[in-house]
């Protein structure tokens, strides 16, 4: 089985790409904040993330393929998800894996006020917190919508926004090789989109982290990717270190 895994991993390394950017490489006005879509290092990391509303099917069998390769993953929950899943959230996070708010009931929050934007982040921030005990640094937002209030608001709450630079489309029902085929062309300091209860999730898996071995690649959660601190975010979403003294989080030494 590892075999034709690798077999099929070899053949999409050698597929030319062009896939698009999704959001990454929209133009944004001066005066437009711009969320972290990928991250400026040349270390050869990149992070998976797989964001979860709606079903849990998957959930674990992603976790055992996550396992297998020695890979932790970042899973971005809604709140009524937890709701609804609360023992998977536990073991999510007793797993190893890393979890960041997805908004407690995936609106469309460019729309919300400033307020409304704060309770969607801090109902479904204590909700996790509630079952793990571990306070949530990421979030990504619903559809990938976004303004500047929403921004402000996840920065003063402490939360780090974050997007992605590789679209697998694994929710539009591709297959297995289709999904692998979008995320292969992942570079050093991508992030990678996923879900946690798409069709052919659990199957494209071991092709993608086949794939990203080949090319060199090692992965990371979302947390350990990014920096801390003394960053910028350019115009079309790389978030660039500015000084040597700032703050990085020590990747894992464990390789696919």
């Amino acid at each position: 089985m590892k075999q034709t895994v690798i077999a099929v991993a070899v053949t999409l390394t050698c597929v030319l790409l062009v896939c698009g950017m999704g959001g990454y490489a929209q133009v944004y006005a001066n005066n437009r904040e711009v969320p972290i879509y990928c991250v400026d290092r040349n270390d050869n990391y990149v992070s998976i993330s797989f964001d979860a509303a709606w079903g849990a099917d998957k959930t674990r069998q992603i976790m055992d393929v996550c396992d297998s390769y020695g890979v932790k993953a970042t899973f971005f929950l809604v709140g009524f998800w937890v709701d609804k899943y609360p023992e998977m959230v536990a073991e999510i996070a007793a797993r190893g894996f890393e979890i960041g708010t997805h908004s407690a009931t995936h609106p469309q929050m460019s729309k919300l006020t400033e307020a409304e934007c704060r309770k969607e982040l801090t109902d479904s921030a204590k909700k996790i917190f509630e079952i793990t005990g571990k306070p949530v640094e990421l979030f990504r937002p619903p559809f990938g919508d976004y303004n500047n209030t929403l921004l402000s608001v996840a920065k003063g709450l402490g939360l780090y926004t974050v997007q992605w630079s590789v679209d697998s489309l694994d929710w539009k029902g591709l297959s297995a090789k289709e999904i692998a085929t979008r995320v292969q062309k992942a570079n050093s300091g991508d992030i990678i989109l996923c879900h946690n209860n798409s069709d052919h999730i659990v199957e494209a898996l071991p092709v993608i982290f086949e794939t990203l071995k080949l090319k060199g690649l090692q992965l990371c959660p979302i947390g350990q990717l990014i920096y801390r601190d003394n960053y910028t975010v350019d115009n079309s979403g790389k978030q660039i270190r500015n000084a040597v003294g700032a703050t990085v989080v020590a990747c894992p030494t464990n390789r696919l």
